[in-house]
């Protein structure tokens, strides 16, 4: 566990204790930004207390690595959760699909699906190199992922489309920051996955045609985008902070101490590039 950090159960969902859970109560305790249920407290005493024995990480048998270590695990958790998110956003475009109005938005959005889920299968194929077994590794994620969508059912296609951009926008931009500390070739398929430029084109072109057709749908869209990146946001945070090894990447892991000013640049960089991506839908972050 990384020093000065201290992981609790509390009432209303999990609490980050240290110097880390101060800082992101700063950065992210904002109206409309932090979603309800969420808890970042501070408290100065290190400590490697940990969550509930419920909410220990997973660490099954499996294939032996060829490389081994705090940073292979790092990447192993990695790889596993961009891996499942991918995954899962492949899945529920294609159900989401079904509700578009038109033929080219469903078949736009099903040639999507299908990218998230050809994404999926080249980290799956980077995790069975290293000697893993994808579906193991994927396991720990399945939880918290899956609760984040059920938090975050969209109501209807367009608020689907702003899921896509908003939501896995914010996901991408975490992954991206992580997988700098990481082997150049993973880092080189991790950025490559993540890299969906054309979808969002047409995610804003279709966004900003139907905001042109009814305005009106324009403020629902836009508090349904601040719902998604305080979702979005405190799912990363979330999923980082149930994998130790995950943890130690970003705040500068293993031995170096918690960098805050680092972990604050990077937070911040997320909501500017929230924020960018508002801008494109002519929306208010």
């Amino acid at each position: 566990m990384s020093p000065g950090v201290r992981r609790v159960r509390a009432a209303g969902g999990p609490c980050v204790v240290g110097p880390i859970g101060s800082l992101l109560g700063r950065l992210l305790w904002q109206p409309g930004v932090m979603p309800t249920g969420h808890r970042w407290c501070a408290q100065s005493k290190p400590s490697t207390e940990r969550y509930g024995a419920g909410m220990d990480p997973v660490h099954p048998d499996g294939p032996a690595t060829a490389a081994t270590g705090p940073s292979a695990e790092a990447l192993t958790d990695l790889l596993g959760a961009i891996g499942y998110a991918e995954l899962t956003a492949g899945l529920r475009m294609a159900t989401d699909a079904l509700g578009a109005p038109g033929l080219g938005v469903r078949i736009w959005m099903g040639r999507a699906a299908g990218a998230e889920l050809e994404h999926f299968e080249r980290i799956a194929a980077r995790l069975r190199e290293l000697g893993h077994d994808p579906e193991v590794v994927m396991a720990p994620f399945a939880a918290p992922v899956d609760a984040f969508h059920e938090r975050t059912r969209p109501r209807d296609w367009l608020e689907a489309l702003v899921k896509a951009y908003v939501g896995d926008g914010i996901a991408r931009d975490f992954y991206r920051e992580v997988a700098q500390h990481v082997d150049g070739r993973s880092r080189e398929l991790i950025e490559s996955v993540l890299q969906v430029d054309a979808q969002d084109e047409f995610v804003v072109r279709a966004l900003t045609d139907a905001i042109e057709l009814d305005p009106a749908v324009a403020g629902r869209l836009a508090l349904w985008a601040r719902r998604l990146v305080g979702e979005a946001i405190a799912q990363t945070q979330y999923v980082a902070l149930e994998r130790d090894a995950l943890l130690g990447l970003l705040v500068g892991g293993h031995g170096n101490g918690v960098d805050l000013a680092d972990l604050g640049r990077m937070f911040t960089r997320l909501i500017e590039l929230h924020g960018e991506r508002m801008a494109r839908l002519g929306l208010t972050p």
